[in-house]
């Protein structure tokens, strides 16, 4: 990650998202903000060539890969809607990043704690004040270095409580940490009261040797970028580990499931999944 600002992967999702305001319909997701964040116009994102599978470009306006930044954020949002109907109060986003749901929350009395990197947060602050977007009162950044700060410490002296439930998203990061900082995370999470759940994305083991180059060709692009891939998880394992912590309700769905739940008629992705979405999967765990 540049120390000056976002990680460029943050920004591709981001342009990933805004361009799903234009060129996808019905959307999955509806976004007003993330384009003013970003500082792309509408001309801009209509003029964006639209790159093919086997020209994929910087891989965040590729349609299959921009539905699932769409559905994961959607399924996330979704997630949160109904744990508010029930009273959660609070709602935890790891790695912030470039989301806009705090912008755009809908719920009467749920705070949001967007928790990441310092300078991430600050080059983020400047570009709302700059899209003269309003910082919500329900809003609590919570800037955490993860190399040298603790997320328990942090959350604490935002005023997050820890004996009310909460909804923790956590999504484009659990493959850029390594499994012992994936379970330190989950560990805490496990931790919450009750009723509390995670949502999270994670990329899994290719399973036959044509997804096994086409994943180590991506795994070397994200590395030369400076943001290597630490970890992967087989549905099986990672259900494991999160049944040892205490969750007791899982759903996890492939990429071209996710997205193809959110899109009306026949699966498009189902038969023929592309390269891009094969090794992604998103996760729900409940206690």
């Amino acid at each position: 990650m540049d120390r000056g600002g976002p990680s460029r992967t943050a920004l591709a999702t981001a342009y990933g998202r805004a361009y799903h305001q234009i060129a996808d319909h019905p959307r999955i997701l509806t976004d007003p903000v993330v384009a003013s964040l970003i500082g792309a116009t509408a001309d801009e994102l209509a003029n964006s060539a639209e790159p093919t599978e086997d020209r994929p470009g910087s891989g965040s306006t590729y349609r299959p890969r921009r539905l699932f930044f769409a559905a994961r954020a959607r399924f996330a949002e979704d997630r949160i809607a109904a744990a508010a109907a029930t009273g959660v109060r609070q709602v935890v986003i790891l790695g912030a990043g470039l989301d806009t749901f705090a912008y755009r929350n809908p719920h009467p009395g749920l705070r949001v704690f967007e928790v990441d990197h310092p300078a991430t947060q600050e080059w983020k602050r400047d570009r709302l004040d700059e899209a003269a977007i309003d910082i919500p009162q329900s809003l609590t950044f919570v800037p955490v270095d993860f190399e040298t700060d603790l997320l328990a410490t942090g959350l604490a002296s935002a005023g997050f409580s820890r004996t009310d439930p909460a909804v923790f998203v956590w999504l484009g990061v659990v493959f850029y940490l390594t499994p012992a900082a994936v379970q330190k995370t989950l560990t805490y999470i496990a931790g919450q009261a009750q009723p509390s759940e995670v949502i999270f994305d994670y990329l899994q083991p290719a399973d036959t040797d044509e997804d096994r180059q086409q994943l180590q060709e991506r795994e070397t692009r994200v590395a030369a970028a400076g943001e290597p891939w630490f970890s992967y998880f087989t549905p099986a394992d990672i259900a494991a580990q999160l049944r040892l912590l205490g969750f007791t309700a899982i759903e996890d769905y492939s990429a071209a499931q996710l997205i193809d739940s959110y899109i009306d008629g026949p699966g498009e992705f189902q038969n023929r999944t592309p390269h891009a979405l094969r090794a992604s999967r998103i996760l729900r765990a409940g206690h």
